[in-house]
């Protein structure tokens, strides 16, 4: 086991074995942390994940963002060039920049948008953008005619989710630095949007354990 740090252990005193309300569970983690570390929530879900119908995956635009800047690229032509430039894309092209891409492999962005139109010309960046799970997709609301949508909402604080191998979903929801009732109102609107999320095919208890962790502090259960 790895060795905890001073600071770790003197925090994890200070967190009870019970599920805290969500209230509760923000001012503890603003005790523990520092304000410039992330936080982490995690939501261990009751479903299969290897069954192709209890894949668990959606949006939230969080009411006060994630407290991190992502840079995004808009794959688009035409006059959609003015508007992603508009709505704050940081990258912006066509068949030029995917050919860019392709020859470099470097990306240079965290997020990929792209309009219906140039779907198929990305099938040349399957390969690189697959992998990192950037490869646009209308399931995560980032293929759309409307550009200026996808674009501001993500500037705003839009993030994807999606269960891993063994059936848990990770998302940042913030900074221990964001105002509490702010950081409250994120986590409240993550864990409603998990719970719409859950699969008709999955039975019983659907969320069953839910945490918030700042990045190195000790795990908070919190009452789903």
């Amino acid at each position: 086991m790895a060795k905890r740090s001073k600071r770790y252990v003197e925090a994890a005193k200070l967190v009870e074995n019970k599920a805290y309300s969500i209230a509760d569970a923000a001012a503890l983690l603003k005790k523990i942390g520092k304000p410039t570390e992330s936080i982490e929530f995690v939501a261990r879900l009751g479903i299969d994940p290897k069954k192709g119908d209890q894949q668990v995956r959606g949006t939230i635009v969080l009411p006060n963002g994630s407290g991190k800047t992502k840079k995004i690229v808009a794959f688009v032509e035409g006059a959609d060039v003015a508007i992603a430039k508009e709505a704050g894309a940081d990258m912006v092209g066509s068949e030029e920049l995917i050919a860019e891409i392709v020859k470099s492999e470097k990306l240079g962005f965290d997020l990929a948008v792209a309009t219906p139109s140039m779907m198929p010309k990305l099938a040349k960046l399957a390969r690189i953008l697959g992998p990192k799970g950037l490869m646009p997709n209308p399931k995560t609301d980032t293929v759309s005619a409307n550009v200026k949508k996808m674009i501001e909402e993500l500037k705003r604080g839009k993030v994807t989710f999606k269960n891993d191998d063994t059936g848990n979903v990770h998302i940042l929801v913030g900074k221990v630095g964001l105002d509490s009732a702010k950081l409250i109102e994120n986590i409240t609107a993550t864990t409603e949007a998990i719970k719409r999320a859950k699969p008709s095919s999955s039975k019983g208890v659907f969320l069953m354990t839910t945490i918030v962790k700042s990045t190195f502090g000790p795990a908070i259960k919190i009452a789903a």
